[in-house]
């Protein structure tokens, strides 16, 4: 009988899953699936494993109540428009909100208000958590050009719905800085007097109507394509209802 050892094997003692195979060595059975090495798995492309909700419970509130806020200063602003027009067009009356002028002119106001506190606080909230370097940046030509590109193509990926690609980060971005116009040429239009250097940087009165008018259509495009990449990806949508 051979002698039993009572010292412990040696740490660097190959594990008997990792011995060489010799020429007789038993193979696999036939059909059993190998074992994917770490980057047999990451060429996958599976999606990774997702950890809490797609959209913080914050950033879902203050993106509906933008939202609410944005369809109530268009409509108010369209009926508004129709009773001094800059160009030789008007808005058709079922399309705006007020009723009057005078009714315009208050939930032009209202929306106004709530856009501004709202949006100052989604912007807040996003400077302080970190979201908006994360989900917003890096953003370059070389990338916004790439992922449109692909997305012309129908090859650009929405499988984890976290990650922003680069013509969503520059579209997000814009629209932050169209409303950021909005508000200003805005307070020109409703206090000119008293911002009288702002009235002034902006061109003055009228010009500051047209920089007006020309980012309202720019959201309105802004919405209207969003709208159409919601119905392309609907859980986006759901995501930013449920937040998963």
């Amino acid at each position: 009988m051979a002698a039993i050892s009572d010292r412990p094997p040696a740490a660097d003692a190959p594990l008997a899953g990792n011995l060489p195979r010799g020429p007789n060595a038993q193979a696999a059975p036939a059909g059993s699936p190998p074992s994917p090495s770490a980057p047999a798995r990451r060429a996958t492309g599976s999606a990774p494993a997702s950890v809490g909700p797609v959209h913080p419970g914050w950033l879902r509130v203050t993106h509906w109540l933008n939202a609410l806020a944005v369809v109530i200063m268009v409509a108010s602003g369209w009926r508004i428009y129709n009773a001094s027009p800059l160009f030789d067009f008007t808005f058709p009356n079922g399309a705006t909100l007020g009723g009057w002028l005078g009714g315009a002119l208050q939930w032009h106001f209202a929306g106004m208000w709530l856009l501004l506190v709202n949006g100052l606080l989604y912007l807040g909230l996003n400077l302080t958590t970190g979201r908006l370097a994360r989900k917003f940046f890096p953003v370059g030509p070389r990338g916004v050009l790439a992922d449109l590109g692909a997305a012309l193509r129908g090859k650009l990926s929405h499988a984890d719905p976290r990650h922003y690609n680069q013509v969503q980060r520059l579209a997000y971005l814009f629209v932050i800085a169209d409303i950021t116009v909005l508000v200003l040429s805005g307070l020109v239009l409703w206090k000119s007097v008293q911002f009288d250097l702002l009235r002034t940087l902006l061109g003055g009165y009228e010009f500051a109507r047209r920089i007006h008018f020309f980012a309202m259509a720019l959201l309105v495009a802004f919405v209207a394509v969003h709208l159409a990449m919601v119905a392309l990806v609907p859980r986006s949508l759901i995501a930013m209802i449920r937040g998963k």
